[in-house]
């Protein structure tokens, strides 16, 4: 009889091991690592990520052996892979791949479990690589942010990212060294207890709720919930993503459905490093483009704030929706979403950071008043664009200051693969992100021994003396 899908995935993830990765997709995953822990570290005072500390440590005792990011707090598994999600989620920095973000939700659960198992950074490289390799390809398989059909956005009625629960659940069943029968199992109990696709109402609803598309902490409680169920001897159902009718796809209402994505190729080929996008700005990527394009003009130009009479932007036709649409700027949550606001902070010409959510910036009367003077339309050739390329994102920006009208457009957004190879954004250009995100808690000393060790993470034998170095007063390793 032939392996299940939920098999197949299962001896995939035990298969699979540093020596099997390709050098791209090493690198990738070191490059994600270093991402995740620098947005994390860059959210330890915002509202978000505040919250999710403390949860985590009501959650996850004091006398633990896993560290939440930017604290000295050592907590459970479970309490550090809740708060490091939040943590890695909360300021809207982190790395983008569809179904739309996977870091937050696969990274805390193998971050937390090799440091309490002690084990190897070649074994957390491979745990990383496995986890967006699975996530992309749910993605391939299931209703999707930007399905076109006809000429228009075909939204879903169900949409999020509750498939990245297999992720989280492979990654953290292979560091615990569970066998292949027991991760089926594992990943079929995951199937069963995955969080509700709940960001269809989330991108209708505004203001828009603080928990945001998934809440990350959730998923990776879901996750690690799986993993030691199988452990301790539950079973899952090993047909439930086989079964079209009554199995995983209802669960998260897709309407497309092609399962053979999920195992065409499984192993030999690594497709996630095609979209694997990184976020140079501190607000929803479907900003990015237009930012790219105001920076280009209002630095070329020196163009100040109160000089600027309008801003015109034309982009992303997926966006026609109140969560971006929306002029409610209650919380600084609010400001990573709403389109008129980012492009009005993005005028301001401050740093890409925390300090993009900073009250006295969110709420100043400099940036309010900016945003009555910006307009957003669909950009006319975003359905052509993003037929012929999946990171197409056509984006044209006109601003009025001086008696004069500046203007600039880009076709592919900094930080994702492109056609264009200046759109990839270069790990040293992660590497001055991660210097901005770390450098009000870390000192600089211990940024520099961070940077070196995970992008040299393969020689390390004990994953945990990576974790330890982003407590703050920790001891070097």
């Amino acid at each position: 009889m032939a392996d299940t899908i939920v098999e197949q995935l299962a001896r995939f993830t035990t298969g699979s091991n540093y020596d099997t990765l390709p050098p791209e997709a090493v690198d990738e995953a070191k490059r994600l690592l270093l991402d995740a822990m620098g947005c994390a570290l860059g959210a330890v005072d915002e509202p978000k990520g505040k919250i999710g500390i403390q949860y985590g440590k009501l959650t996850g005792g004091t006398d633990g052996d896993a560290t939440i990011i930017g604290t000295d707090d050592r907590v459970s598994i479970f309490g550090a892979s809740f708060a490091n999600g939040e943590l890695i989620n909360a300021l809207d920095f982190d790395a983008v791949l569809p179904p739309g973000h996977v870091s937050p939700y696969v990274l805390p659960t193998t971050m937390a479990v090799a440091e309490s198992r002690g084990r190897s950074g070649r074994e957390v490289l491979a745990a990383v690589a496995l986890s967006h390799e699975m996530s992309y390809r749910f993605y391939k398989s299931m209703d999707y942010l930007r399905d076109v059909q006809n000429d228009s956005m075909d939204l879903s009625p169900v949409i999020g990212y509750s498939v990245t629960v297999f992720g989280g659940t492979a990654a953290a069943g292979k560091l615990v060294g569970q066998s292949t029968e027991t991760l089926a199992n594992a990943l079929g109990i995951a199937a069963a207890t995955a969080p509700v696709n709940a960001m269809r109402p989330w991108i209708k609803h505004a203001p828009s709720s603080t928990l945001k598309y998934l809440l990350a902490g959730t998923l990776t409680q879901a996750s690690l919930t799986a993993v030691f169920m199988a452990e301790l001897g539950h079973t899952g159902d090993l047909q439930i993503l086989d079964d079209a009718e009554v199995g995983f796809r209802r669960y998260i209402g897709t309407r497309r459905w092609e399962p053979q994505n999920l195992t065409d190729a499984l192993g030999t080929e690594w497709r996630f490093l095609a979209e694997q996008s990184y976020k140079p700005y501190p607000h929803c990527r479907i900003l990015h483009a237009p930012l790219h394009a105001l920076t280009e003009i209002v630095e070329t130009n020196d163009i100040r704030p109160e000089e600027i009479d309008a801003i015109r932007c034309w982009g992303e036709a997926a966006v026609m929706h109140p969560l971006w649409q929306s002029r409610v700027i209650e919380k600084t949550h609010d400001a990573q979403f709403d389109i008129a606001h980012g492009l009005s902070v993005g005028a301001h010409r401050v740093t890409p950071s925390r300090a993009w959510h900073a009250p006295e910036l969110v709420f100043s009367e400099s940036v309010l008043g900016l945003m009555d003077k910006v307009t957003f339309a669909p950009h006319p050739d975003y359905f052509k664009a993003l037929s012929a390329h999946p990171s197409a994102r056509p984006t044209k920006v006109e601003v009025d200051a001086r008696g004069t009208t500046f203007v600039a457009e880009r076709t592919y957004p900094k930080g994702s693969p492109s056609p264009d190879p200046s759109t990839r954004m270069t790990t040293d250009e992660l590497v001055d992100k991660f210097r901005v995100n770390a450098r009000e808690v870390l000192s600089e000393n211990r940024i520099d021994q961070v940077v070196e060790t995970v992008l040299g993470v393969d020689k390390v034998d004990d994953f945990g003396t990576v974790m330890r170095l982003l407590a703050p007063n920790s001891a070097p390793a």
